[in-house]
């Protein structure tokens, strides 16, 4: 079981792993074994709750496709289990961001004093740009 939340749990069966050649410049080592982890995760077949399914589908991040899967390549380690481990990090963090429900704001007025500070550093600027003119404007 993998825990998002306290209340949302995941069976381990409904990721799909699959591990693949790193890129960029690492060496014999590199060039023969596959350490990049990729994490594939389909948000309408999953056993997630409807909230977090929707939520997850209308998020903007460059990791959901527009099919309604979630791929997650890691490939920051040389080893393949750190990779696995950074990617599950990373699923489990994105599917929780969408669980927590931000607070809505309450529009307030500004107070009298900022609004005082305000006026004061704009009549304070405009008397320095004064002084920078020419003695000809006068």
């Amino acid at each position: 079981m993998i825990k998002i939340t306290n209340r949302v749990l995941l069976q381990e069966n409904e990721l799909e792993w699959q591990f693949i050649r790193s890129s960029g410049a690492g060496g014999q080592h590199l060039n023969k074994v596959s350490t990049a982890a990729q994490l594939i995760f389909d948000i309408r077949k999953s056993s997630l709750p409807e909230l977090y399914q929707q939520r997850l589908l209308v998020k903007a991040d460059h990791r959901i496709t527009k099919s309604g899967k979630i791929i997650i390549k890691c490939q920051a380690s040389r080893s393949q289990d750190a990779n696995r481990q950074t990617a599950l990090a990373q699923f489990i963090e994105l599917v929780a961001s969408v669980g927590h429900t931000p607070k809505k704001r309450i529009a307030t007025k500004p107070t009298r004093g900022s609004q005082r500070r305000r006026v004061d550093a704009k009549k304070q600027k405009g008397a320095t740009k004064a002084l920078r003119r020419n003695k000809s404007d006068y």
